[in-house]
């Protein structure tokens, strides 16, 4: 079964008052959460300008890394979340609460 008929049989069967597995949906939830701070990297650092390869000698990481964390494929710890929040510039603000997040990058005052 390829890929778009799994996601049309899904739909049919939530559709169908059909629930997923509480570990798959939990699955999405970290999936999820990994894919929105991943764009709060992004879009921080579009926001001020800096290249990819920039990020990475500022967070002193390598590409294939800050590009899977940008990507949502990887969940950083605590200490590189606070490497990436100085490499850009900003504090960073994470809100959970039960199946959603936030997450948000502020500019430190000029």
């Amino acid at each position: 079964m390829n890929h778009s008929r799994w996601k049309l049989a899904r739909e049919r069967a939530i559709a169908q008052g059909g629930t997923d597995a509480p570990e798959v949906e939990a699955m999405r939830t970290e999936i999820r959460m990994a894919f929105d701070l991943g764009q709060a990297v992004h879009d921080r650092r579009t926001e001020l300008g800096v290249s990819q390869s920039e990020l990475v000698r500022r967070a002193s990481r390598t590409q294939p890394q800050v590009s899977k964390l940008e990507l949502g494929g990887t969940v950083p710890t605590l200490p590189l979340l606070a490497r990436l929040a100085n490499a850009l510039d900003a504090s960073l603000n994470i809100a959970v609460d039960g199946d959603t997040s936030s997450v948000v990058f502020t500019a430190h005052a000029a």
